[in-house]
Order: structure tokens, then C-alpha cells, then sequence
């Protein structure tokens, strides 16, 4: 374990960390939740950016609460970014990082810089990995299911149809249970929007009926500085016909999509959005909301509903006017990147509500985020404030040892975590099933 996780070619600039992870305090609670606290924005010459350096994990693990286990069951991956937990227990993970937006000013190479400072060096695997656990006994066999993808990120299966998004198309792979790889290359479904690829990420989920495919596609700026014809097809969810192709805008206006779900027991579709940047340490709040058929969230004319932002012009007052508030505020910056629908198996107090992979700040001088939260619900809705559930990826002195990304529920109620700066796949099991 010390060795595995280890980071020897990572470097980051200097960081001023006041904060480390923990309960909220009363100030941050009102950060959270339906209605949070939204302050006035606050603008500079240069936004505050800290990352905060990467550090080795040694002989510590993440914590987790009482009467759970967490264990590394994969290392020296490439870039990991999603799972997807198959019929018979197998973890698919996709591997990789894209994106080509150029630069525009001396703030985005400085910015750039910075956040560069936070990843890993490991270069991009572009693929995707299977993990087995020939025995029950918790120790996972890595093999290479697929490989020469193209920035892979939101995996989904339906029936013997294994579908993944690239950070350019949406392709289909046959799948029979039990299959460590590959069996030809994949079939494209459909493209997805690339040019530039501000963010590329495209995340993705299933219908309950498995006949749509939803695929986030984000923004490709922060805030429009690249022209509205550069953001054409872009801060949309789109609906796909997963056996034609066929797609529409299901909803628009949200930024940057990042991660989706089905809520179990509904048809209802939920999402995480990293919102938008350079408006103080507190503004704008990042989100998890059900998602609309038909909904305008709001980017780039307002946020949260319609709260406006100066910096767009020409400024839209018919659209902001339909701008929909999302349902529940998880603190600003803290980049949202994973979301699951917790399980029964998961244990009594953590068996309704959501986990989330916080991938991190760098727009705030004291770093948030850096861990998993559990959003507890109560009759289908968000309830209380966030939990921390996997944390300790921020030291003491300021560094952090991983960012977590993607979380998915396996069958035995074992929450798998992804971690894109150590490189590894974590599993967090109940001490008790």
C-alpha cells in the first residue's frame, strides 16, 4: 500500500490552507441546502486560485465514519474517472483526460498553471480497465478491457449494450456477462460536441427503461469569453436514443453537468453541475438538482435562478425570467464529479440520500471540497446538510494525498470511489452487512 500510492512527479505551487476537512461550521451550513446564503459578488483584477500540493499517502488511509472500511483495490491506474459495477460484480473504470480549449488572456495561463499543479502526472490511459474479484476475498485483478478510446467518461450498460462516452462521441460496445475484453472495436452512436472542449467531460446515465441515454455536455467557457457561437449544443443535457442515436436538448443553461443518476424506484433524473467561476470564494454555488424536461438553468445570464451576472452581454431578461433554481446548493467551488444513489446495504444511516465525489477547488484561497459527501433524503428529496463520508484527502500542512471523482454503488452496498491524483479505485465497505 505505502509504495502503490505514492506520487514522486508531482509538484504544486505554494498554498495558504486555513481549512482543513471537516463538519461545517454554523457559516458554512448556510451554504448548503434549498435556500443557501448567496453573497454579493466579488470581483478583482485575479481571482483567488490555490491548489493545494499533492501529497503521498504513506501508511494513512482516508477516514470514514465509524463501522466502515475503506481499501485501495486498484493502483497504478491511468487517470481513473468513472466506474460502472456489472451483473456479476466486475468494475469497469474509464481512464483518461481531454480537452484542447486554447488559452484567451494571462489569467487563463496563470489559472491553467495553477490547476495543472493540482492533477496527477501520469499520462492519459484512454481506456478502459476491468477490475474482478476472482474469490470474494476483496483483492481485484486489473486487466485492460478496451483501449485507444478517446478521453472515455460516462459509462452505462443496457441489457448486452455497453455504451460510453468519449469526450467526442458516444460509442457502443457488444457486452456478455462475464467478458474481460473487448470483442472489436466500438460502434459510434453518435458524436458529441468537441470543438474547443472548454470541458470536456461528458458525463452519462441510462433511463430507467434503458431506451434514452443522457449525456452532459458543458460549457465551453466559463462565462460566454469565447462567443455564444463557440456554446452552441454546449451547457445542455441531451437525450439519446440509445439504438438510433437520435438525440434533442432534454434540458439547457447548466454549465457544466458533470455526473447523473436515476433515482431508484422513479424515472426521475438527477444531476451535479460545477458552476461558474471568478465571482469570490462564495458565489456561485455548485448543485444537485432534478433535472426538468425542458428546463433552463440559468447559464450564462443568471445563477440560481435568477440572480444575474454582470458579465454577460448582451443580457437576456426573458430568459433569466424562466431560469429554474436548482433543488439543493453543495458550497461553491467545491466541483462536484460523482453522484450514486446510496442502497439499504449501505447501512441505516447512510441508506437514503446520495453520495457525491467532490473533486476540489482552485478558486478560492481555502480549499473545499476534497472528498465524498452523502446527501441524507427523506421522501425522495434532499434533507439536511452534507456528511462527510470519505475524507482526509487534505492534510494538516496544506497538500492533499487524492481527489475523488466518480462513486458507484456495487451490489453489496460497497461504495467504489474513483481517485484521478492517487490513481486508484477505493472501496468503502460496511464493517457489518
Amino acid at each position: 500500500m505505502k509504495d502503490a500510492l505514492k506520487h514522486p512527479r508531482l509538484y504544486a505551487v505554494p498554498l495558504y490552507l486555513l481549512l482543513a476537512a471537516g463538519s461545517a461550521s454554523a457559516q458554512e451550513a448556510a451554504r448548503y441546502g434549498p435556500n443557501p446564503t448567496l453573497p454579493e459578488p466579488s470581483r478583482g483584477l485575479l481571482p483567488d486560485m490555490r491548489v493545494p500540493k499533492p501529497a503521498e499517502w504513506g501508511d494513512t488511509l482516508p477516514t470514514v465514519p465509524d463501522g466502515y472500511t475503506i481499501t485501495a483495490i486498484a493502483t497504478d491506474l491511468q487517470i481513473p474517472r468513472q466506474t460502472l459495477v456489472l451483473p456479476n460484480g466486475d468494475i469497469l473504470v474509464a481512464e483518461g483526460s481531454g480537452g484542447n480549449a486554447p488559452q484567451l488572456k494571462p489569467k487563463d495561463f496563470i489559472a491553467g498553471y495553477i490547476k495543472s499543479q493540482g492533477n496527477t502526472a501520469v499520462e492519459s490511459g484512454n481506456r478502459l480497465t476491468l477490475l474482478r474479484d476472482e474469490n470474494g476475498d476483496g483483492t481485484y485483478q486489473q486487466s485492460v478491457f478496451a483501449e485507444d478510446l478517446n478521453a472515455p467518461y460516462g459509462l452505462a450498460l443496457v441489457d448486452n449494450n455497453l455504451y460510453v462516452a468519449s469526450q467526442d462521441a458516444l460509442v457502443r460496445f457488444d457486452y456478455e456477462e462475464g467478458q474481460t475484453q473487448a470483442s472489436g472495436p466500438p460502434e459510434v452512436i453518435t458524436q458529441l460536441p468537441a470543438e474547443i472542449n472548454h470541458h470536456w467531460t461528458k458525463a452519462m446515465t441510462a433511463s430507467a427503461d434503458g431506451e434514452f441515454l443522457y449525456v452532459g455536455i458543458g460549457s465551453n467557457s466559463n462565462i460566454t469569453e469565447r462567443g455564444m457561437e463557440a456554446e452552441v449544443d454546449r451547457a445542455e443535457i441531451w437525450e439519446i436514443d440509445a439504438d438510433t442515436g437520435m438525440h434533442r436538448p432534454y434540458a439547457t443553461g447548466l454549465r457544466n453537468p458533470t455526473a447523473m443518476a436515476i433515482q431508484p424506484g422513479t424515472e426521475q433524473l438527477w444531476t451535479v453541475v460545477n458552476e461558474r467561476d471568478e465571482l469570490g470564494p462564495d458565489l456561485v454555488p455548485d448543485y444537485l438538482t432534478t433535472v426538468q424536461e425542458g428546463g433552463f438553468y440559468g447559464w450564462p445570464y443568471s445563477y440560481w435562478g435568477q440572480h444575474v451576472d454582470p458579465r454577460v452581454r448582451p443580457q437576456d431578461p426573458e430568459k433569466v425570467e424562466s431560469a429554474i433554481a436548482p433543488d439543493y446548493s453543495l458550497g461553491s467551488h467545491v466541483a462536484p464529479l460523482g453522484l450514486a444513489f446510496s442502497t439499504p446495504e449501505m447501512g441505516d444511516e447512510f441508506a437514503e440520500g446520495v453520495f457525491i465525489g467532490e473533486h476540489g477547488s482552485w478558486n478560492r484561497a481555502d480549499p473545499v471540497g476534497y472528498k465524498v459527501v452523502f446527501v441524507p433524503f427523506s421522501n425522495g428529496q434532499p434533507s439536511g446538510d452534507p456528511i462527510d463520508f470519505v475524507s482526509g484527502f487534505l492534510t494538516d500542512d496544506g497538500r492533499t494525498r487524492g481527489r475523488p471523482v466518480g462513486v458507484t454503488i456495487d451490489p453489496d452496498g460497497a461504495l467504489i470511489i474513483a481517485d484521478d491524483l492517487t490513481n486508484a479505485i477505493w472501496r468503502v465497505t460496511p464493517d457489518s452487512p
